[in-house]
């Protein structure tokens, strides 16, 4: 035997006294190990309140209902309502011992109520662990859950996997700081510019519950605005929701928040914080810690104690659309919540969405808005590049910027930095023919043409290059970019002004801020940074590419994307100048001169009612293979008033391209059907097609279908 292996070098047999001393002392200290999840049997049950009824986190549809569990008495005091648990669920009637039901597997789920006695009539599965004794489900959060699972037609479990952070076991020892007196009642500040924005703050203030669609006015005061707007109503001793669709406007209402109330007093959730730190911060909510609470999509749910206020910030953004079952929308759960707890609601945007219109019209809110005079002492002025004046600029239109831009761009540089938004990233994404504009495609497998850096086009789907390209409509042989990217786009400007450093802003670097020095600033929609200052002049480029896209919302979305940024650009008594590179004649473009967002909504919304569009009509999309969706549609038993329209087949999803939300996996070939009501049927749909999912998934029929209601994208 080697003295490696050797009883006097090994274990602990050999150790000396001083040694084995040290050891038993440290094995006294350890914690004790906490029991495994066990089946309980024989253990003596719960002599008060023996039933647990449980939610289980199963997110299918047949399974959206509570099960009963026995309490064994030794968790008779951590099973409280509203803890995390751990059951075992899938065991058959066959599985009974004792009196008991055993075996399945370990799954979590929630506890929801302690009950005396069970309506199910056969033996009982014992709870298998309190995972936690900190109660984090509340009944107001599960009502919540249930009245989003319906409205879109999911499951309960599948709701709470977004509003409640998955556990951290450190954060919830750590103690939550003790709650702060609510501070005084704000100044209305610059709430001043707006026609009843002081009375809205002094109703909040006062503990009213006013709901209000605010259009913002340009520059970067709405930050503030929105931070007074939570001021006033902590002063009231209630607390407040804001959702934002990104971390810079959080950042943004943070910054604004702590400078007006000091710190302690919110919390921001996004996550940025990290898995620990986001639950400590939500822990500290739900404790009623803190009041106030500012974050992304998944702030929604926000356990706000004594909520006051929910606000929402720029509705339109794609950011506020969840992407995960059943993917609810942050406007829609805030109204929910508005409505459940009957407190104010804000929706705020420099836009305004047809869904905003709508809330006005019905008068579920009342308008928020500035005086035409006020509007026009901040908004910048809008020029316009159409069609037309390209036709009589050719030197500068294959220069890439209209004569018009050109000279704005080059005054702005005089005072200060200039944005260029561009509709794309990148290089120079499609090409098309310089004359007629059709797509160039590959001559081999009819893929997308797509620009490189240097050399020939190449194939975006099979990859080869091509080197004698003519176009088939016209005869022409001369490519151009149907949409140059922003990279491409930075190039260009700095070598026409060699002398200004060129900045661009987009999915690889998103700049926050830039300085007030001039430059060049090349970003895509949505990244665009403040400017200190704000911006001498702003070039808003492609603006047909934005309005050409098949997609109902495609004039309001580029409206949208248009006075955000020239939100951002200096006052036009301040030499501010936009350019806008789309046809005049357009109603985007002109609600853009006029900066009239709430006007181009309004007829939107009326164009809508005629033809029976959302959000006037409610409608989902059933999508999946052919035979799956035909099959769920001959199942389904929609209202009698609901009308089908289609199937019709949906793009193929090239390989390696990243699947976007409803998409067909790469390869594969879905349809999709729309089923439409009108105003008044939305619960009673909704309940049709969760009843058929639900029956479908229960008997396992078929390939699965992707049921989604009020689709932000229809075409």
């Amino acid at each position: 035997m080697s003295s490696e292996n050797g009883p006097g070098d090994g274990g602990a047999e050999g150790a000396p006294p001083e040694q084995l001393a040290l050891i038993r002392d440290s094995v006294r200290k350890a914690k004790a190990p906490r029991a495994k999840p066990r089946t309980w049997r024989g253990a003596a049950l719960a002599e008060e309140l023996p039933v647990a009824r449980v939610l289980v986190d199963k997110g299918v549809l047949h399974l959206d209902r509570y099960f009963d569990y026995a309490v064994p008495a030794e968790l008779d005091a951590e099973a409280q309502p509203g803890v995390r648990v751990r059951v075992r669920f899938g065991a058959g009637r066959h599985r009974v011992r004792e009196g008991r039901r055993e075996g399945g597997g370990l799954i979590d789920g929630f506890l929801v109520e302690r009950r005396a006695d069970s309506d199910y009539s056969g033996p009982l599965a014992a709870l298998a662990q309190v995972v936690s004794p900190e109660p984090v489900l509340s009944p107001e959060l599960l009502g919540l859950a249930r009245a989003v699972a319906d409205r879109y037609a999911g499951s309960v479990a599948d709701v709470l996997q977004l509003a409640v952070p998955p556990r951290s076991a450190r954060a919830e020892q750590r103690p939550s700081p003790a709650p702060l007196p609510p501070p005084p009642a704000p100044g209305a500040g610059s709430w001043t510019r707006y026609e009843r924005g002081a009375g809205f703050l002094e109703a909040l203030a006062a503990g009213g519950s006013p709901r209000a669609v605010w259009n913002a006015l340009p520059g970067p005061e709405w930050s503030d605005e929105l931070a007074r707007a939570v001021a006033a109503t902590l002063a009231s001793g209630r607390g407040a929701l804001v959702v934002v669709p990104d971390g810079r406007a959080a950042g943004r209402v943070d910054a604004a928040l702590t400078a007006l109330l000091g710190e302690g007093r919110h919390v921001l959730l996004t996550a940025d914080a990290g898995p620990e730190k986001r639950y400590r911060q939500w822990l500290a909510v739900r404790r009623g810690s803190v009041r106030a609470v500012v974050g992304t999509r998944a702030a929604m749910f926000a356990p706000v104690r004594d909520l006051g206020l929910v606000a929402v910030w720029d509705d339109g953004d794609d950011s506020h659309s969840e992407p995960h079952a059943p993917q609810p929308h942050a406007r829609e759960v805030l109204m929910l919540r508005a409505a459940q707890d009957g407190c104010a609601f804000l929706l705020g945007s420099r836009s305004c969405t047809v869904e905003a219109a709508q809330l006005v019209e019905s008068g579920w809110a009342r308008p928020l808005v500035a005086a035409r005079e006020q509007v026009r002492r901040v908004a910048p002025l809008v020029r316009t590049v159409g069609d037309a004046d390209l036709a009589r600029d050719e030197a500068a239109r294959a220069a890439r910027l209209p004569s018009a831009a050109w000279s704005v761009a080059r005054e702005g540089l005089r005072h200060g930095p200039v944005l260029v938004q561009v509709p794309r990233r990148g290089y120079v994404p499609r090409m098309a023919c310089a004359q007629c504009r059709a797509p160039a495609r590959c001559r081999h497998c009819a893929g997308p043409l797509q620009a490189q850096d240097a050399g020939a086009p190449r194939c975006e789907w099979c990859g080869r290059e091509e080197t004698a390209w003519h176009c088939p409509e016209c005869g022409a042989f001369r490519l151009r970019a149907q949409v140059v990217g922003a990279r491409r786009t930075a190039e260009e400007l700095g070598r026409a002004f060699p002398a200004v450093p060129v900045r661009t802003s987009g999915r690889e670097q998103v700049l926050d801020t830039v300085p007030a020095t001039p430059a060049l600033v090349v970003s895509t929609p949505g990244a665009e940074p403040v400017a200190e200052g704000g911006y001498a002049a702003a070039l808003l480029l492609d603006g047909w590419a934005m309005l050409g896209r098949p997609d109902l919302r495609a004039g309001e979305d580029a409206l949208r994307r248009w006075i955000g940024a020239a939100a951002l650009v200096r006052p036009q008594e301040a030499g501010g100048t936009v350019v806008v590179v789309a046809e005049p004649t357009l109603r985007p473009v002109q609600a853009l001169v006029r900066w009239d967002p709430v006007g181009h909504a309004v007829r939107e919304l009326a164009e809508r009612a005629e033809l029976g569009f959302p959000p006037v009509s409610r409608m989902a999309a059933v999508s999946g293979p052919p035979e799956a969706v035909a099959a769920f549609l001959r199942a389904v038993e929609l209202p009698g008033e609901a009308q089908v329209l289609g199937p019709v087949p949906l793009p193929v999803t090239p390989a390696g391209r990243p699947r976007r939300t409803g998409a067909p996996p790469p390869g594969e070939h879905w349809e999709r059907a729309l089923v439409r009501v009108p105003p008044g049927s939305g619960a009673a749909l909704a309940s049709a097609l969760k009843a058929a999912q639900a029956a479908r998934t229960a008997r396992g029929d078929g390939e699965a279908v992707w049921v989604r209601i009020d689709p932000p994208d229809i075409g």
